[in-house]
């Protein structure tokens, strides 16, 4: 395959990946949420959060670049496929099937490079390595995080309620256990002065 094919699929992949940075979250526009995050913005401050393991909080020595790397390509799909939710009208098989088509279309677009996220990608999806699961922490932190600053911008205490119930109990590292303590704390004290100051 000559260079400048090569070239051309390339800049094809880049075009599709940067569709993320224009895609709203489907949750939140089903919830009304004004000038609500993009999936390329929710991938990017879970790439940032894996930044933030140390040797002090990752005592199973998780391997922090495959952390992030996960977390750049764990919902590349649906720069194809679109943000796909329960509330889609879509089975969880048949989202599975068309975001493994697409990863498939994505992989074939940069050679060995797109095998290496093909295989994340599965990774991610079987939750079959600690790393993975890791991602799949991060991914449900930022979500109810994205939550709650909705939530403060709004000034409604528990208007987003169901993303935390949709979580609760879910999370598995000890790091991100510990942020979702600090975010509930953080969470009852913006109700309870929301209470306070007369604005029930």
């Amino acid at each position: 395959m000559s260079q400048s094919v090569d070239s051309k699929k390339i800049i094809e992949f880049l075009e599709l990946v940067g569709r993320l940075k224009h895609v709203k979250r489907t949750g939140w526009v089903i919830c009304d949420i004004d000038e609500c995050e993009s999936i390329a913005g929710h991938m990017y401050r879970m790439g940032l959060m894996t930044f933030l393991l140390t040797e002090e909080n990752n005592p199973t020595d998780l391997d922090r670049l495959k952390c992030l790397q996960i977390a750049l390509i764990h919902d590349l799909a649906e720069c194809i496929v679109g943000d796909l939710t329960p509330h889609c009208g879509v089975t969880p098989e048949e989202k599975h099937r068309r975001e493994n088509e697409a990863m498939k279309k994505i992989a074939e677009l940069t050679g060995i490079a797109g095998d290496r996220m093909y295989d994340l990608y599965q990774e991610y999806e079987k939750q079959s390595s600690p790393e993975a699961v890791f991602a799949k922490d991060l991914d449900r932190y930022d979500m109810i995080l994205q939550a709650f600053e909705y939530e403060k911008r709004e000034n409604k205490p528990r208007k987003l309620q169901e993303f935390f119930t949709a979580t609760e109990g879910k999370f598995q590292h000890p790091f991100i256990q510990n942020l979702v303590k600090e975010l509930y704390s953080q969470r009852d004290d913006f109700e309870k002065n929301r209470l306070l100051n007369g604005n029930a």
